[in-house]
């Protein structure tokens, strides 16, 4: 597995498309990347951070090394082709019960309603966790099966910050019918907070698969980093 981590210019056009579509960035993204057959375990993960108006990042978690100089020729600063990319799988060795590390997810925070009997459908209509509240519970709630844990209390909640929540809207195609493009709506937010690791490779597999729904356009990736001291 392969981490890497390149800076995008926000005033360039090509970059103001790829941030407005995940589809477009997930295009951009899978096309950096040589075919997958017989690569090692693992899904190509991908998610956009923007610290500043000016600080625009892409981070990908792939199983084969990537070429992004086709995407940075259109979306990055012209005088610097270049990114940062590192082994993933020593630091997913290193990882162990009871270490704390800050995190930074970007997901897609939903429920599964109660199907309809009556409706002929086999399965419950997906919903999103629209409030800040509702979001935290749902990574509370998953965190367990993803192999941590995040502090709770009574007086505050859950201690982690959910940030840059958004709802975007987009034309799918749709395989069924040639040429028509199904409307997709998708709920994300950030994360970020100190977790606990209480399944090393339960988090492992979390970390390479990515968690919870809509991968290809820019959820489910989490990023650890030495906990602020």
């Amino acid at each position: 597995m392969h981490l890497s981590r390149l800076r995008l210019n926000p005033t360039r056009r090509d970059s103001r498309r790829l941030v407005g579509s995940p589809q477009a960035m997930h295009a951009a993204v899978m096309g950096s990347h040589p075919s997958q057959e017989g690569s090692a375990p693992g899904r190509v993960l991908w998610r956009l951070d923007q610290y500043a108006s000016h600080d625009l990042q892409l981070y990908v978690l792939s199983p084969t090394a990537p070429d992004f100089t086709g995407l940075l020729e259109q979306a990055g600063w012209p005088t610097q082709i270049s990114w940062d990319t590192t082994a993933y799988e020593p630091f997913l060795a290193t990882l162990a019960a009871n270490q704390q590390w800050a995190y930074r997810l970007t997901a897609n925070p939903v429920r599964v309603l109660p199907k309809d009997p009556t409706s002929g459908v086999r399965r419950g209509k997906v919903s999103p966790h629209l409030t800040v509240r509702q979001q935290q519970q749902w990574l509370v709630k998953q965190s367990f099966s993803w192999g941590f844990r995040i502090a709770t209390d009574d007086t505050f909640g859950v201690d982690t910050e959910v940030r840059e929540r958004h709802t975007t809207s987009f034309g799918r195609r749709d395989p069924s019918e040639a040429g028509r493009r199904a409307p997709v709506s998708l709920t994300s937010a950030t994360f970020k907070g100190v977790l606990t690791v209480t399944d090393p490779d339960a988090l492992r597999s979390a970390l390479t698969l990515g968690m919870g729904r809509a991968k290809a356009y820019g959820c489910g990736l989490m990023t650890l980093a030495p906990p602020p001291r």
